[in-house]
């Protein structure tokens, strides 16, 4: 930021509430990366914990005027870089903007995005309502921030992503204009879809201020199916055989690296010698619930399972539940890592695990993998010593090869964490050259003077 610039901070500060605006480097230095830890973040000349949608207003109005540019910011829980500081921007931080209101009559939730996931659900439930989309880190991330990466999670099989479940916004554009688009209805085909534009955008169109959410009725108890296999391709097999019949709660999977990782962490008495374990969940009620355990256990029986437990026990299939979400920071434990969230069609689902085993034992690393299995989005979990130069690179070609992997199967780079930066320079090959144009004309219409999170998603201008 030039001496200008700066001397136009404090012009910006003035507008904004006091205590808003943080510059001290050391405060500021907590907001350049996400949890991917981009090692090309830059540093922010300050960061904005914005209070509501006037502020963020003031904020991109000044950006504007003085092309100073903006990353927008959640609770820093991304896996992609897609909040990555770039030197001399302004972080806004929508952290502060934590407001909700439920209406039980119309199902709908209307939430400020610095809300934690967890906290959506806690408020819904409190009125027998349920708002599904469940990332691992539900406890850890905000609403904002799944919207604006069109976030999944562990139930996305049978209920679907972020996106279905967003009814409005209200979004600040690059230039200061606040939108309000789509609201409370269930049914409305008012104009073009901008509301699903900017749901996985991250924050590259404009700034997500207020979601409207759609929720449903609370989910019934659950029905738990875990079964432990000799080979991931068993268990890979074993998954088209439960989807191509039913559609499961939940349909999980975990290879033998990641169920050590957790077994270390959590102490589950899940099966060590195990090479892949499925864990799925019935939802249906009654003889519907029977009988789509009973075709779970037999497809994985049939699919060469050596164990299989079933239970009814709401407490037990919880604790399966946690074991499967406690994966990251288990592996993590394990050390630093390199994440990604490929996915292919599900009948590709066996070959994209079996090649990334493959990738991993040609390139001498460990890559730990666990799967939404249901919608084949998986999770490869590259684990390396960033102080071993070798090894750092031979993570680095086995993190582009699973990408290279999965686009070859006719699968995406991203299911659900997002583009951000780290992934930015496969989607020209996922996407190829009209799409990507198409990309770049509808940044280029939103945001001129490219000052929204750039970097992000496309390459900077």
């Amino acid at each position: 930021m030039t001496s200008e610039h700066l001397s136009a901070l404090d012009q910006l500060i003035a507008l904004l509430p006091d205590g808003s605006v943080l510059t001290d480097p050391d405060l500021t230095a907590g907001y350049r990366q996400d949890w991917a830890a981009d090692p090309t973040a830059g540093h922010p000349a300050a960061v904005v914990r914005v209070m509501c949608t006037e502020d963020v207003q003031t904020v991109l109005r000044w950006a504007t005027e003085h092309q100073v540019p903006v990353v927008p910011r959640g609770a820093g829980s991304g896996l992609s870089g897609g909040s990555s500081a770039v030197d001399g921007c302004i972080v806004v931080s929508t952290e502060r903007m934590r407001d909700i209101t439920i209406d039980p009559v119309a199902r709908v939730a209307v939430t400020q995005p610095g809300l934690m996931n967890a906290e959506v659900k806690k408020a819904a439930s409190e009125h027998g309502l349920w708002y599904p989309p469940d990332p691992s880190s539900f406890e850890i991330c905000s609403i904002g921030g799944n919207a604006a990466t069109n976030a999944g999670g562990l139930c996305c099989v049978k209920y679907g992503v972020t996106t279905d479940y967003v009814l409005g916004l209200k979004v600040v554009l690059a230039d200061g204009t606040a939108i309000s688009l789509g609201g409370p209805l269930l049914k409305d085909v008012a104009g073009l879809s901008l509301t699903k534009l900017f749901v996985g955008s991250e924050g590259t169109l404009g700034i997500i201020t207020e979601l409207t959410l759609r929720l449903i009725p609370a989910q019934p108890p659950t029905l738990t199916v875990v079964a432990s296999f000799d080979s991931v391709a068993e268990a890979a097999d074993a998954v088209l055989a439960i989807t191509s019949n039913i559609r499961p709660a939940m349909l999980e999977f975990m290879d033998h690296a990641s169920i050590n990782a957790v077994e270390d962490s959590v102490r589950m008495g899940l099966n060590r010698q195990a090479r892949a374990l499925l864990l799925a969940q019935s939802d249906a009620q009654g003889a519907a619930g029977d009988l789509e355990i009973e075709t779970i256990v037999a497809a994985c029986e049939n699919n060469g399972a050596t164990e299989v437990f079933a239970t009814d026990d709401q407490a037990e299939g919880d604790a399966f539940t946690a074991a499967r979400r406690a994966v990251f920071p288990a592996v993590q434990a394990l050390g630093s890592l390199m994440l990604e969230d490929v996915g292919v069609p599900m009948r590709q689902l066996p070959e994209l695990i079996t090649g990334v085993e493959a990738i991993a034992e040609d390139l001498d690393v460990l890559i730990c993998t666990v799967a939404h299995a249901g919608d084949g989005n998986t999770h490869p979990l590259i684990v390396f010593d960033p102080s071993d130069p070798d090894m750092t690179e031979r993570a680095r070609i086995a993190f582009g090869r699973v990408m290279d992997l999965a686009i070859a199967l006719g699968g995406t780079i991203t299911g659900e964490h997002g583009v951000g930066r780290i992934k930015r320079d496969w989607l020209p090959t996922q996407l190829g050259e009209d799409v990507m144009a198409l990309n770049r004309k509808i940044k280029d219409a939103l945001d001129p003077l490219g000052i929204l999170n750039p970097g992000a998603v496309i390459a900077a201008k």
